[in-house]
């Protein structure tokens, strides 16, 4: 049976450890002239001027991820109402006032992540479970609908390895009667971010945050 998951980027689910988890979100700033849609469950990438954007790179890149996407808030350019959205169109914004970004920036926050594919070496729940603890890379990682505002990104089976700049851990596989079909797209991986440019080591210059996978 196919699973019923769809590409929904990244959906947070909880923390590392035992402490409590709140679904709290930091405030960033996005600048009012970028014209990069950055869709809700989008991993987003910090910019030296103090902002931050959409991922670039559809697998992830080298710069330090600064969290996930949640929505944003600004004033309408044509209106003048104050807009509240789960994703940020590229263009609209009064450059008079800022445009406010919501992320999910713990670097010990978990999300799901469906699979985007079915490879021959990770089609049995045994085979994607002993991934678990590699590193994997965003399938499609920087592009979402502008109809529901949702990022599209999946993580892509093929290049689950040890690899250091691989964007994402892999931290478990969510258990979901609905989509426990693991000869088809849609797995629900559990996994965090690999790169965080929240973690001790992060940096936005290439290659310094992301760690190697066993």
């Amino acid at each position: 049976m196919a699973n019923s998951n769809v590409s929904f980027g990244l959906k947070p689910i909880g923390i590392l450890g035992a402490a409590p988890y709140s679904s709290g979100v930091t405030e960033y700033r996005i600048a009012s002239d970028n014209s990069n849609p950055i869709f809700q469950g989008m991993a987003v990438i910090p910019l030296t001027a103090g902002v931050i954007d959409d991922l670039q790179a559809a697998a992830g890149g080298n710069v330090g991820i600064a969290g996930v996407f949640n929505g944003c808030e600004y004033v309408s350019s044509t209106t003048g109402e104050r807009i509240f959205s789960n994703f940020w169109p590229g263009s609209g914004a009064d450059s008079n006032f800022p445009v406010k970004a919501f992320l999910y920036d713990n670097p010990n926050q978990l999300f799901t992540i469906c699979t985007s594919n079915v490879v021959s070496a990770a089609n049995t729940e045994a085979e994607i479970r002993a991934a678990v603890f590699a590193n994997i890379a965003f399938a499609t990682g920087n592009s979402g609908s502008t109809t529901t505002g949702i990022s599209t990104a999946t993580a892509d089976l093929n290049t689950i390895a040890t690899t250091n700049t691989l964007a994402l851990r892999i931290m478990g596989v969510q258990d979901d009667p609905e989509n426990s079909d693991f000869t088809a797209a849609g797995i629900p991986l559990i996994v965090r971010i690999n790169n965080h440019f929240n973690a001790p080591t992060g940096s936005i210059a290439a290659g310094t945050v992301s760690t190697t996978g066993v």
